[in-house]
């Protein structure tokens, strides 16, 4: 009942005012919406309370049941097929499909097989908001299925939402699932408006992929549009290390000596986490220039140039982005986890988050490119980017990753050698300790921060992170500390922590057991203030994600 009440009590928030100043606003008495429209007269003001109650219900329902596409990939169908009997293969995949269709089913919609192992869902975006609150819990229900003691089956998501038209949410959704596969599976990806993503899980650490067929179908692609180029320039990322400087000698040494083109590996020598690694390249060729600055391999782009980028697929992580512009012909080879902001147009994107590194993706190239080229100081080089990056062959290691040491072990590096690159000055292992001597536990997270800019803080930053986690009852470590005009904050986890997901929501990114951020603006207090809000965040949600 309103009849006698202060009119203004059903406008709030709205004002008498504004509404006149605004021409109209919506408001709700009960159950009942109403849109006001209000004049202004000699006599005083009058509102008119149109009743547009069904109108809403409509609108709502409109947008609740708008079309969904779900796609869905069997992660480690392949896998499980090659480890289990027929009879368990058969069972997995059937219970598999089960739990999807069952999903399908609770999120009012219906399920169609489009091959073993790929599935499409059609539901709407009632249910997959519902599904988002819930962070999917079908992944869950997927993890449930296994074969034998050890091995679980997995799925990715490809979901849509908001999309115009039917044709535009399964071009989003097939565009999700391969942002979930690309950073490397057991998770959702929802699609939500150009190249606006938001995931849900990322646990597994990923399936070893044995099957080299995909590896040698892309040698032959690079051998041809390398045959075909006048000039071939090798690049990596900012700050290069050992992985990048690997993976571009092993790139080069196949453009340059097997394939007789010119070759240049693009590094900015004053930045670089390698020196002794370059140097040492460079002695190995004192006949030859291999290095060149950005702004000399600018000089040298003509309409056949390629470029190959190595050990990153981000555009604002390259060495020179002017570089990347100004070539047309690019090549992207990377195992990092898959980001929303990466290289597009790329000729040919050989992107392999299972990979301990791209000295192991390019380790396994040369075998069909022409590995006669490959001198033992190159063997070196890219067997440092695998020891690097897998901790001396303890983390992402699988078996590709032994295979191919034992390939570049053959072709002549020396683990001595290899080993010496991975010494410290007397200054930096100071600062090393330094850095972990002031370390903070946050329940299983070790953070540890520094204000001072060493010169070689970002290598002792890296391996502080490093040490920290051999602390009993770390899980994962976060080292925070100033270089470059940014602050800066180094990753690591052995696996139980997801530390891309962390990462990531501080506008970084990286794997699982490796990864970083860089903040502008802030100091390195603020920084660890945000970290710390963000570990929180995680261990607050209700999936390990």
């Amino acid at each position: 009942e309103c009849r006698g009440q202060n009119i203004a009590r059903f406008l709030y928030p709205q004002t008498v005012a504004g509404i006149l100043k605004s021409g109209g606003a919506d408001v709700s008495v009960g159950r009942s919406r109403f849109t006001v429209y209000g004049i202004s007269t000699a006599a005083g003001s009058a509102l008119y309370f149109v009743d547009s109650t069904r109108y809403r219900t409509l609108e709502k329902e409109f947008h609740e049941s708008r079309p969904a596409v779900i796609l869905a990939y069997f992660d480690n169908r392949e896998e499980l097929a090659r480890e289990s009997t027929n009879s368990e293969d058969t069972r997995v995949a059937s219970e598999v499909e089960e739990v999807l269709i069952r999903w399908a089913q609770e999120m009012g919609g219906f399920l169609k097989k489009l091959s073993s192992g790929r599935f499409f869902i059609l539901s709407d975006e009632r249910h997959v908001r519902d599904a988002m609150e819930k962070r999917f819990p079908v992944l869950d229900a997927v993890r449930a299925v296994k074969a034998g003691d050890r091995l679980t089956a997995t799925v990715s998501l490809g979901v849509s939402r908001g999309a115009k038209s039917p044709q535009e949410a399964e071009a989003w959704a097939r565009k999700a699932l391969d942002m979930a596969l690309g950073r490397g599976g057991d998770q959702v990806a929802v699609m939500q408006g150009e190249d606006t993503y938001e995931f849900f899980g990322g646990l597994s650490k990923g399936v070893e992929k044995r099957d080299k067929v995909r590896t040698r179908v892309f040698a032959a692609t690079l051998s041809d549009d390398m045959k075909e180029s006048d000039t071939v320039l090798v690049m990596g990322h900012r700050y290069s290390d050992l992985d990048c400087i690997g993976a571009a000698a092993g790139i080069w040494s196949v453009a340059c000596k097997s394939l007789g083109r010119p070759a240049y590996i693009v590094v900015d020598r004053e930045h670089t986490l390698a020196g002794p690694l370059i140097d040492r390249l460079q002695k190995s060729c004192p006949d030859e220039q291999i290095f060149l600055s950005p702004s000399e391999a600018l000089s040298l782009v003509t309409p056949k140039t390629m470029l190959v980028v190595v050990d990153t697929h981000s555009p604002d992580f390259v060495e020179s982005t002017d570089l990347l512009s100004a070539v047309a012909r690019v090549v992207v080879i990377d195992h990092h986890r898959m980001m929303v902001r990466h290289i597009e147009n790329a000729l040919v994107f050989y992107h392999e988050p299972f990979a301990s590194s791209a000295s192991e993706m390019v380790a396994e190239l040369v075998q069909y490119l022409g590995d006669r080229a490959v001198t033992p100081a190159v063997a070196e080089a890219m067997l440092a980017g695998v020891m690097l990056d897998t901790k001396y062959f303890v983390l992402k290691t699988g078996v590709r990753t032994f295979e191919a040491a034992a390939y570049l072990r053959r072709k002549g590096a020396d683990t001595v050698t290899v080993k010496r690159m991975f010494s410290d000055s007397i200054d930096a292992y100071k600062a090393k300790y330094r850095i972990v001597s002031n370390a903070r536990m946050y329940g299983r997270f070790a953070v540890a921060s520094t204000d001072a800019e060493l010169p070689d803080i970002r290598v002792s930053a890296a391996q502080a992170a490093d040490e920290l986690l051999s602390i009993q009852g770390v899980d994962a470590s976060f080292v925070i500390y100033p270089a470059g005009g940014v602050v800066n904050v180094s990753a690591r986890s052995l696996g139980e922590v997801n530390v891309q997901l962390i990462m990531e929501a501080l506008g970084g990114g990286g794997h699982l057991t490796m990864a970083g951020a860089q903040l502008s603006g802030v100091t390195v207090d603020q920084a660890r203030e945000k970290l710390v809000a963000v570990i929180q965040a995680q261990k607050d949600k209700p999936h390990k994600s």
